[in-house]
């Protein structure tokens, strides 16, 4: 069974002040998300899944739906506030999504085969898919999961700090956690820390996570297991986010199995601030002029 794509766009956009999920970036009107399905399609992937917020399936559906039929099994999922809740009375007040990994969670249902996991804003590159796609179809089992990594200077902003997932490895480059660093920004000799955090300053070639994520579809029963634990320590705060990285170091300092860090050569564009926009316009610009995607996408 060919593994599946789990595209997490559900989320809103406030740093970037719009919905940058369906915003053009190629010629034709692609948005990011059309080029990483396109990487999936030619990587091999079977299936795209969309989690997406429910009032925005018509409009969402409309935009994808004729470019993709043919091409790759589409199936959509709704990330509810009380998907999964399992009774648990959460605040009425709460209106902010549950995270990433409530994310995943909601596509349980429709996903039973090795999958992987990004975000629809992120641009992640041919090579990316395609070391995704091998290790999903050939070492990915409920014991082992993999993330891949950038370099950490693919993924910063000339127009503001970001929050990076710095990944500490041990010696055999498996996963050993994830650290969330915050208002990273570039400095002469690599980048700058202003959390009050230690080290205070990364290189450049630092391996960060960019949530792109490798998982066996036991993955589902461990993740509701969690996010259990997680409503009954956490669930009343309004903002609390149950998050991906989370579950992985849960996976691995519970000695479930290992979380492999697979490095990407691909280049990274993100979007975190609408001044971000013209230079993945360029980026991807130069990828078309070097013959890595057609000029339309879809034709």
């Amino acid at each position: 069974m060919k593994p599946s794509l789990l595209i997490l766009a559900a989320g809103m956009a406030s740093r970037y002040g719009g919905m940058k999920q369906i915003e053009s970036f190629g010629p034709d009107g692609e948005t990011i998300m059309d080029y990483s399905i396109y990487d999936a399609i030619r990587a091999g992937f079977g299936k795209v899944v969309f989690v997406i917020r429910e009032d925005f399936a018509d409009q969402f559906k409309a935009i994808f739906e004729p470019k993709l039929k043919g091409k790759i099994q589409t199936v959509y999922v709704y990330q509810h506030l009380d998907a999964h809740l399992d009774g648990y009375n959460r605040l009425d007040s709460r209106a902010k999504p549950w995270g990433t990994a409530h994310a995943v969670l909601c596509a349980q249902d429709v996903i039973q085969e090795p999958f992987a996991v990004i975000n629809a804003d992120d641009f992640y590159g041919r090579d990316a898919f395609e070391k995704a796609y091998q290790f999903l179809s050939q070492q990915c089992t409920a014991s082992n999961f993999s993330i891949i990594g950038y370099r950490m200077e693919q993924t910063l902003s000339d127009h503001g700090t970001v929050n990076r997932g710095v990944c500490s490895m041990d010696n055999h480059g498996n996963l050993v956690g994830v650290t969330e660093r915050l208002n990273i920004s570039k400095v002469d000799n690599g980048v700058s820390c202003a959390d009050g955090l230690e080290p205070t300053h990364l290189k450049m070639d630092t391996i960060v996570s960019m949530n792109f994520w490798c998982f066996h579809p036991s993955v589902f029963a461990y993740t509701h297991r969690l996010f259990k634990d997680f409503l009954q320590t956490r669930g009343q705060e309004e903002k609390s986010e149950f998050f991906i990285p989370l579950v992985a170091d849960k996976f691995i300092h519970e000695g479930e199995g290992k979380v492999e860090v697979i490095p990407t050569s691909a280049i990274w564009f993100g979007v975190t601030y609408k001044e971000d926009a013209p230079a993945v316009r360029a980026g991807i610009g130069q990828l078309l002029q070097s013959g890595e995607y057609p000029a339309g996408l879809w034709k």
